[in-house]
């Protein structure tokens, strides 16, 4: 099976690029990477889930092949946006799944368009304003959620140095060792090489006090949910789970990857796969 790049029709003034694999008349899978990735995380996992789904692996905006600034960093803008791309090249019956800020955009994409989406797969993240978010913004070992909200600076101090600053982060989540490889913390470093691209990323964290305030507001969350963890990621799965049902959430269960930190689909490609599988309908 051969996975294609293609650009969406521009929504909301941005343009997305997407890895596509799999038939458009299937049940559509969306994946998001996090921070500091791009849709090649989901490179070694595509051709597999596209022989079940019609599977897209987004840009974010402004990373990688993705151009323009959305109108908010806020992560139910995000949801909004790349609903409306997978909508306008086809895909029907979404499932919308992502770790780290990915994960932040499935969970809004739950929350907030339940009526467009089928179900929802935030893995590896803490959603702004639901249990356990402050104690992990509490927690001094996630310096990096303050530092990349405070305004310009981030970029000033990491402008020229992405690599080494984004290895640091690789090393750090990863629970097994090597598994980002040389060659994908280039592609990574690339898809922010833009100053577009960095200001992109950083304002993400920058959002996430809007964020925690709207999501802090109990919803009736109707979309099947099912949140993934690698073990070796911090926190118990049934921290995350508990602020999900708290936050209204109705059909919520967890799956924990063993062996595994923050990179699931490089990680586990293979249990990635099975879980996306056993949960997402076809």
């Amino acid at each position: 099976m051969d996975t294609m790049l293609v650009q969406t029709p521009e929504v909301s003034g941005v343009r997305l690029a997407v890895s596509v694999a799999g038939d458009p008349a299937r049940p559509a899978l969306i994946l998001l990477h996090g921070w500091p990735h791009s849709r090649e995380i989901y490179d070694g996992v595509l051709d597999e889930l596209g022989k079940r789904y019609f599977t897209l692996a987004f840009d974010l905006p402004e990373i990688g092949g993705s151009r323009g600034a959305p109108p908010s960093a806020e992560k139910k803008v995000l949801a909004d946006i790349v609903i409306s791309a997978a909508e306008a090249i086809g895909a029907r019956s979404m499932v919308v799944a992502g770790f780290d800020v990915g994960g932040m955009i499935a969970f809004a994409a739950a929350r907030y368009y339940g009526d467009r989406i089928v179900g929802a797969v935030p893995m590896n993240t803490v959603i702004p304003g639901l249990h356990p978010w402050a104690d992990v913004i509490a927690n001094p070992a996630i310096w990096h959620f303050a530092f990349h909200a405070v305004p310009e600076l981030p970029e000033l101090l990491v402008t020229g140095h992405q690599r080494a600053y984004f290895d640091f982060f690789f090393d750090l989540l990863a629970g097994r060792h090597g598994a980002v490889t040389n060659e994908m913390r280039q592609i990574f470093t690339a898809a922010y090489s833009r100053p577009e691209a960095l200001k992109a990323g950083f304002d993400w964290y920058r959002a996430f006090e809007a964020d925690a305030k709207a999501n802090a507001v109990r919803a009736s969350i109707e979309v099947p949910l099912l949140y993934i963890r690698g073990d070796a990621d911090f926190g118990s799965i049934d921290d995350y789970l508990e602020g999900l049902r708290l936050s209204g959430a109705k059909n919520v269960r967890g799956h924990v990857v063993a062996n595994c930190g923050e990179f699931l689909p490089i990680e586990a490609p293979e249990a990635f796969v099975r879980a996306v599988a056993e949960f997402a309908p076809r």
